[in-house]
């Protein structure tokens, strides 16, 4: 199963862009989850509107699918400029990133996603533009060149990046806001999950929505992608209603478990218990036997499992915790003491 083809995969799926643009808050009051950064922005947004100057830049960052790339446009909303996205790998050569610069206007937000993916190149002319709104421009070669400076409008760098520390320090130490976005409780993506229904035109309550999140992996983008699936499986073989039977029935039906693993995920946890006796198991051997790419595993699968603790990165590989066997329903091998094997392997 490739990523593309996983309902539980927080990475955007083409054609289901527009699908997840249309259930996008526009306002910060209906941004749910994330309180302490919405307290904080708010607090921002209303000095810098009450000075008239544009928000100091800001750099989000945390795993995908938290809302990221919502939350800049919501903030381009509440100060009342438009928004310009774009990403790292779009932006190849500086005269690129010129060119969006000089097109922007005065208090316009400019949404770099996966920034930590601009070249150096790139980062250079990017650096006096955060600090000083100018652009240095070489005009000619040789001898005969020369440096001239343009100056631009007061705008609001917003960069996303799902890995901060492959940051720069000097392009991080430019940015004056900095907020790190944290998974979603099952009982916030309840809520969002609520919020979606009703923009979907379909009967979810609370029971159903609980359902629905607490397998969605603490991402609002997962939750969003099942609550559709589920719409359609309520509407041709239930009631039309989503409740809390509808929500599990659909769910099995996709192969997402209680805790919004999938065949998938179920699959690489078996075949290192089965074939490996839970580990150690290096990465291109796991990618060998499982069909996957290597680095789509240690990207796309390993990140939650490793967060429930189902997978443990060691020395000489990856290993099954206890809990891995326990929840496909499987005993963990045991030594003399009776202790589970994995629990004793040095990290």
């Amino acid at each position: 199963m490739t990523e593309e083809e996983r309902l539980i995969t927080p990475s955007f799926k083409g054609e289901e862009d527009e699908a997840e643009s249309s259930l996008r808050p526009h306002a910060l009051a209906e941004y749910f989850g994330q309180q302490k950064i919405k307290d904080s922005l708010s607090i921002y947004m209303q000095a810098a509107l009450s000075r008239g100057e544009p928000l100091d830049h800001i750099l989000l960052y945390g795993p995908p699918g938290l809302g990221k790339t919502t939350l800049a446009g919501i903030i381009a909303s509440e100060m009342g400029h438009n928004i310009r996205i774009t990403s790292g790998p779009a932006i190849e050569r500086p005269g690129d990133l010129a060119s969006i610069l000089t097109n922007l206007a005065s208090g316009d937000v400019l949404f770099i996603d996966e920034i930590h993916r601009l070249s150096h190149s790139v980062e250079e002319v990017l650096y006096p533009a955060m600090e000083d709104f100018a652009l240095d421009i070489m005009i000619g070669k040789g001898p005969s060149a020369r440096s001239i400076r343009l100056d631009l409008p007061k705008f609001t760098l917003i960069g996303a990046t799902t890995r901060a520390g492959m940051l720069t320090s000097p392009l991080r130490d430019r940015f004056g806001i900095s907020f790190r976005l944290e998974m979603y409780s099952p009982e916030e993506l309840a809520v969002i999950v609520r919020r979606s229904a009703g923009i979907l035109k379909i009967a979810c309550d609370q029971d159903g929505a609980l359902e629905i999140a607490s397998r969605s992996r603490g991402t609002p983008r997962v939750a969003n992608r099942l609550i559709r699936r589920v719409r359609d499986y309520a509407q041709v073989k239930a009631t039309g209603k989503i409740d809390e039977k509808v929500a599990r029935e659909a769910l099995r039906l996709m192969e997402i478990d209680e805790l919004g693993l999938d065949r998938t995920d179920r699959d690489i946890l078996g075949a290192m218990i089965h074939k490996f006796n839970g580990g150690p198991v290096g990465l291109d051997t796991l990618a060998a036997i499982t069909g996957e790419d290597a680095a789509t595993i240690e990207d796309v699968y390993e990140p939650y499992l490793l967060q429930l603790g189902f997978l443990m990165r060691t020395p000489r590989g990856r290993v099954c915790t206890p809990q891995a066997y326990e929840h496909l329903g499987l005993i963990a091998p045991r030594d003399e003491d009776g202790e589970a094997e994995q629990t004793r392997i040095e990290l």
